[in-house]
């Protein structure tokens, strides 16, 4: 049997659960509970946290959500054999090229669609005035089946009418971008920061609410620099790992790309 290292103590009855999961998925992190480990019974979970039966549960619940173990009845819980996924940044970030390039299986689930004037953040971004409709699309991306992205698009209703339909029926950015004349873009700006997930994230990531999250804000400029997209990717942060290439055109620091857009 494979020891987990030692459990800090709990911090309170509330957040019981929270801590076991947290330290079981630091001793995945750390190589502790190498993939393929069969973790420790319940019964030995509950004695080395002090906890009961129900709060093992949920953890080992969380856990299983979040792509972390699996549970395999009547032979116990398991670390899932998954590699975090090396995403590259360039002036021409494809998401299903990335995922595809490393083997993986891409894919993307709509999540809503509106029209909305544009916020402060997006009218800037876009160069248009804040009262301009905009399409925010939120959409789910996946790898391999496991959730990998939240991401919230924007792009102005007067240049691509009707867009948020075709996204909703999984026609790619790209491939919008084309038909209405833009046969190539590139990624003008990319801002990257750490935050802890609100709860509808953590949800539709399915992770816990206290692991932090990768935000990859960006915009997308046509060949003659007018902004035509922007967009704020949520990242689950123990899935993925970025690299930033800048050898499509050496120099440029501030055209570096990020966040989903297939």
């Amino acid at each position: 049997m494979i020891e987990m290292s030692e459990a800090p103590a709990i911090r309170s009855k509330w957040g019981q659960w929270q801590t076991v999961e947290e330290q079981i998925s630091r001793d995945i992190a750390s190589g502790t509970l190498v993939p393929g480990a069969r973790l420790p019974t319940e019964i030995e979970i509950m004695h080395r946290f002090s906890v009961g039966r129900h709060t093992v549960r949920r953890a080992i619940a969380e856990l299983a959500s979040a792509g972390k173990v699996r549970v395999e009845q009547g032979r116990g819980t398991f670390v899932e054999e998954q590699s975090v996924i090396r995403y590259n940044i360039a002036r021409r970030t494809r998401f299903s090229k990335n995922l595809k390039e490393q083997g993986r299986v891409p894919s993307g689930q709509p999540v809503e669609e509106l029209e909305i004037p544009a916020p402060p953040i997006v009218a800037a971004a876009l160069r248009i005035p804040e009262s301009d409709p905009v399409y925010m699309i939120v959409r789910r991306g996946f790898a391999d089946d496991v959730p990998i992205t939240v991401s919230r698009a924007y792009h102005p209703v007067s240049r691509f009418p009707n867009m948020h339909i075709r996204r909703h029926q999984g026609v790619s950015v790209t491939e919008i971008y084309r038909d209405f004349g833009i046969p190539d873009y590139l990624r003008h700006r990319t801002t990257i920061f750490t935050r802890l997930p609100i709860t509808e994230e953590a949800r539709l990531l399915a992770q816990s609410q206290e692991q932090p999250v990768l935000v990859v804000q960006k915009v997308d400029v046509d060949m003659q620099g007018c902004p035509i997209g922007y967009s704020e990717t949520v990242w689950a942060g123990e899935r993925i790992q970025f690299a930033i290439d800048y050898d499509e055109e050496p120099g440029n620091v501030d055209a570096a790309a990020g966040a989903q857009k297939e």
